[in-house]
């Protein structure tokens, strides 16, 4: 993934259920999603930043490890949204996604487990524009997957 920086950094993985599907998020549980699209916040901050954590979801045969591998399973990654920096920005940038019009949460928790959000993980009927993103965040990149 060379045009993907191996800094630290925060992204937006935008994903696309073509169809709806039931799908077990380890052990957070069940969940009805809807076809459509979805935003997903996380953060790189280990070896190879932004590149290996991307390279990773990219990826579609691995170990399921995050709530975001369970999904990816069934969903195609179609665009990833990112800025480098060591600042902890995943939660203030899931609000951000939370906040876009047209919004929904399909499964409360769904990636954190280790914050006081309400989800890291929101449903679109259509695809979300990163524009209305970065009037809220500052400028992203925008890489297609």
């Amino acid at each position: 993934m060379a045009t993907i920086p191996e800094d630290p950094g925060t992204y937006v993985l935008i994903l696309h259920l073509e169809r709806p599907a039931i799908v077990q998020i380890g052990r957070l549980g069940r969940f009805p999603f809807p076809a459509g699209w979805y935003a997903y916040a996380g953060s790189a901050r280990g070896p190879g930043g932004l590149a290996a954590r991307l390279s990773r979801h990219l990826r579609a045969a691995k170990r399921r490890h995050w709530h975001v591998d369970y999904l990816r399973a069934h969903a195609r990654p179609v665009e990833i949204w990112y800025a480098t920096g060591a600042e902890q920005r995943e939660c203030a940038w899931a609000a951000a996604v939370s906040a876009l019009p047209g919004g929904s949460i399909p499964a409360p928790r769904f990636g954190a487990s280790d914050c006081r959000c309400e989800t890291h993980l929101v449903h679109f009927g259509s695809p979300p524009e990163p524009d209305a993103f970065e009037g809220a965040v500052g400028p992203v990149s925008v890489h297609r997957a």
